[in-house]
């Protein structure tokens, strides 16, 4: 195994088990398991990794969404009532048309053109009708999506919950684990005990550059 196949199976990009016998015998094992115990577990405290400030992240984007998708909507259903104003008005010439020519048809019946016209007027009508109804219930449609997304606030509103009980946890748990002795007063951690039989003791520095991403 290469430095390269090495480095990329630490971060994850090599599954081991895919690795040919004659690949890994090309490492020297014990340097694999120095490298494997070398990697930096668990996950530094940073911004991307700390759970509260993901979860404030999803409820500040979700919130962003959500009132772009209200805006949508909004304007989605002011255009719909401005077209079924402007048919209401077309409705009202087809149906002045009809008035007009069935009395053209009953004064002139033999005249074919005032009742193929009274009978086009006559199925406009019938269209738009139709075209209002649809428009209407298209509405009706906007108005239940508006309340579906009424839940998002919902749904907020649980994940602060969530974020609460996690803040308050925390707080416990450095009060819990609160001293009258101040850290600087302790006698410094030794890398090695007598009696140790792991020679591979965390260094004071790793801890307390451990203990620092935690507590930030």
């Amino acid at each position: 195994m290469t430095q390269e196949e090495l480095d990329a199976f630490i971060k994850g990009d090599i599954n081991i088990d895919e690795l040919s016998d004659e690949q890994l015998l090309q490492e020297d094992s014990t340097a694999l398991e120095d490298k494997i115990k070398s990697a930096k577990l668990p996950l530094p405290a940073t911004n991307e990794n700390k759970i509260v400030h993901q979860l404030d992240d999803v409820i500040k984007e979700s919130e962003e969404k959500a009132s772009k998708i209200f805006d949508s909507i909004e304007i989605i259903s002011n255009d719909l009532m401005e077209k079924e104003k402007s048919l209401t008005t077309v409705l009202t010439a087809f149906n002045a048309n009809i008035e007009l020519f069935e009395k053209l048809t009953a004064k002139f019946p033999d005249i074919e053109t005032f009742k193929k016209q009274l009978e086009l007027n006559k199925q406009a009508v019938e269209d738009t009708n139709s075209t209002i109804e649809t428009l209407q219930n298209s509405g009706d449609s906007i108005v239940t999506v508006m309340d579906i997304m009424q839940y998002q606030d919902i749904h907020r509103q649980k994940i602060e919950r969530v974020i609460n009980v996690m803040r308050t946890l925390s707080k416990y748990m450095n009060t819990l684990f609160e001293s009258k002795i101040n850290d600087e007063k302790r006698v410094s951690s030794a890398t090695h005990i007598a009696g140790d039989t792991d020679n591979d003791v965390a260094l004071r520095e790793d801890i307390e550059a451990l203990l620092a991403q935690f507590g930030k």
